[in-house]
């Protein structure tokens, strides 16, 4: 769908309109920081106007001088009734990055997520975004963000390889911790190489938050009568869920492909409160 690859290619660009960064190596530190962007975007990429949201979230729970923040928990509810998902699909810029690799014409395969696979990434929000970062404390009382600091591939693409490019006492300086995230960037890439967006569909701590929206967001695909049960949505989804059954499953990123799909337009996509008998529970969806 080339209208979703210009909507990403268009918010990878506004995210990171600061083209000057990439040429000093300087961080944006404007205003507009402190507003989060909508997808998996560095704090520390030198064109980022804004900041990650998970990036964000870390940076709250870390510092003892924050105990609660309502802004973050009114970005993540709206975003997540809103359009659960939708941002995974057409705005965030590390999801581009691994469907422009998914392109690579090499054979690709099919990844079933099963129980273990499908809750991974739960597991890594409530253990490096959340509770590491709460209960991992240095001398001085304060966290480490675990998620950012070990494990984020998004980060070291935008943040961490183009700086060491440009700055030449930050390459003398890296270490350990940098070959490793290189390394977690690298399995990330040849991954998607041959499976679909593997990280958002495993790891992504951003896509388990917005996931639990999606089967109650007001942007949601509704099944009609139209259905002839002829399976092409099914066959047409790289991220192996079944519309027919589960148009809202919390995998689900909106990408559009079992829309175009379908053969009597059975599928829609609506931006309003559910009609009777179209939603479904995010326990079935998880089953489904």
């Amino acid at each position: 769908m080339a209208k979703r690859k210009l909507w990403q290619l268009g918010a990878a660009l506004i995210g990171n309109g600061y083209f000057k960064g990439f040429i000093t190596g300087d961080i944006f530190k404007g205003s507009t920081k402190f507003i989060c962007f909508p997808g998996l975007n560095c704090y520390s990429c030198p064109g980022a106007l804004g900041s990650c949201p998970i990036g964000a979230l870390q940076a709250v729970i870390i510092d003892l001088r924050y105990r609660f923040s309502f802004y973050l928990l009114g970005f993540f509810v709206l975003l997540g009734t809103a359009s659960g998902r939708l941002v995974c699909g057409w705005l965030c810029p590390f999801g581009l990055v691994q469907e422009l690799f998914y392109k690579i014409p090499l054979p690709k395969k099919r990844l079933k997520l099963n129980f273990i696979t499908r809750y991974l990434k739960y597991a890594v929000l409530l253990v490096f975004v959340v509770a590491l970062p709460l209960f991992w404390l240095d001398d001085f009382g304060f966290g480490q963000p675990t998620f950012c600091k070990f494990i984020c591939p998004a980060g070291t693409l935008q943040a961490g390889v183009p700086l060491l490019i440009v700055n030449e006492s930050l390459r003398s300086a890296a270490g350990f911790l940098f070959q490793w995230k290189l390394l977690i960037l690298i399995a990330t890439i040849i991954s998607a190489i041959i499976l679909f967006r593997p990280f958002c569909r495993l790891l992504c701590p951003l896509g388990a938050i917005l996931s639990i929206f999606n089967p109650v967001s007001l942007y949601h695909y509704q099944i009609t009568a139209a259905c002839n049960n002829c399976t092409a949505c099914r066959r047409s989804c790289k991220l192996e869920i079944d519309p027919q059954k589960t148009p809202n499953h919390p995998e689900c990123i909106r990408c559009g492909e079992c829309i175009s799909s379908c053969p009597t337009r059975a599928i829609e996509a609506k931006f309003c409160f559910r009609a009777e008998g179209v939603q479904v529970s995010t326990e079935q969806a998880l089953k489904g």
